[in-house]
Parts: structure tokens; C-alpha cells; sequence
């Protein structure tokens, strides 16, 4: 299968559902190569597709690969559609922009690197709350996936649902 090919076959399958093609891997076998694409979007609230979006276009892109022999050949592949994810690189303004809100670390080409929270960001460059940087001065640029806990000085809930007994009592 040729990347080159697939993307243009499936940009405009996906763009009816307000997605974008963010790459496309073949990985595997000749005989049944595995088919990796991810989709891009601003979604509905401006910070990356939904789950709907996602499906909606898996749908449409199987149907796509199935009207298109010339693409994908006559033997069997696996497809899998998902979206970009947050372990992948911010490398366009779009990614910065989808990603507001989120902690981002970012490896500046000067050989420091700074650590916040983006507050917005244009064509030209992206605002952290510790300051303003300019993608040309960005090396690289990862979110950092955040596990936050409940507050200590959260009160219990008397609720009796929330409630949960050691085996054997009630």
C-alpha cells in the first residue's frame, strides 16, 4: 500500500466529518499489512476530535478502502483509526491550538526547556502562562499527560452508593 496514495484517497472522505489526515503508517506483512491512520480536528470545542468523529470517519474510510482496490490491493490488511493521541510531537499551529489548556513541555532550540500550561496560541507562536515563544525557537514539543487527584480537604459523600463494604459486610 502507498502512503502517498491513501492520503489522498482519504482527505476528502474524512473532511465531510471536520477531520484532517495526521498520518498514515502501513506497518507488517505484505500479505496483511496493518493500515495505522490518525485523524486530526478541531473538534467541536476547539481542542481535538471526539469520539463520534472518530467513528464516524472509520466508517467512512473503510468504506472508502473497500471501493478501492487500486489502493489497497486485493489481500487483507487491518485497519486502525484513532486519533493522534497525546504522546505525539506538537508540531503545527493546530496542534498547539487543539491542545489549550493542557501542560506542555517544550525543548527550545537555544537548549533550555521551559514547562506550563498553554493559554493560546497563533500562527506564529504559543503563549505558556510563564511566557510567549515562538515555534520557530521550539526543538520539540510534547504534552505531559496529567494524573490529578481528589483534594484531601474534600469532604466524604454520605451518599450510600458511593459507599463500598469489605466482602462480607453490610
Amino acid at each position: 500500500m502507498n502512503e502517498p496514495a491513501l492520503s489522498a484517497l482519504l482527505a476528502p472522505v474524512v473532511a465531510p466529518v471536520d477531520l484532517e489526515i495526521d498520518s498514515i503508517e502501513v506497518r507488517g506483512s505484505a500479505s496483511h499489512p496493518l493500515l495505522r491512520i490518525r485523524l486530526d480536528g478541531d473538534g467541536p470545542d476547539g481542542t481535538g476530535p471526539t469520539l463520534d468523529q472518530i467513528a464516524e470517519a472509520t466508517k467512512l474510510i473503510s468504506r472508502a478502502l473497500d471501493d478501492a482496490p487500486k489502493v489497497t490491493g486485493n489481500d487483507p490488511y487491518t485497519l486502525e483509526v484513532s486519533s493522534r493521541g497525546t504522546n505525539r510531537p506538537l508540531t503545527t499551529p493546530a496542534h498547539f491550538r487543539r491542545n489549550r489548556g493542557r501542560l506542555v513541555a517544550l525543548d527550545l532550540r537555544d537548549g533550555t526547556s521551559v514547562l506550563g500550561r498553554i493559554v493560546g496560541a497563533d500562527d506564529a507562536q504559543v503563549e505558556l502562562e510563564s511566557g510567549t515563544f515562538a515555534y520557530t525557537g521550539i526543538a520539540k514539543a510534547v504534552v505531559q499527560v496529567e494524573l490529578k487527584r481528589m483534594p484531601s480537604s474534600e469532604p466524604e459523600s454520605d451518599d450510600e452508593d458511593t459507599v463500598i463494604a469489605p466482602d462480607g459486610e453490610d
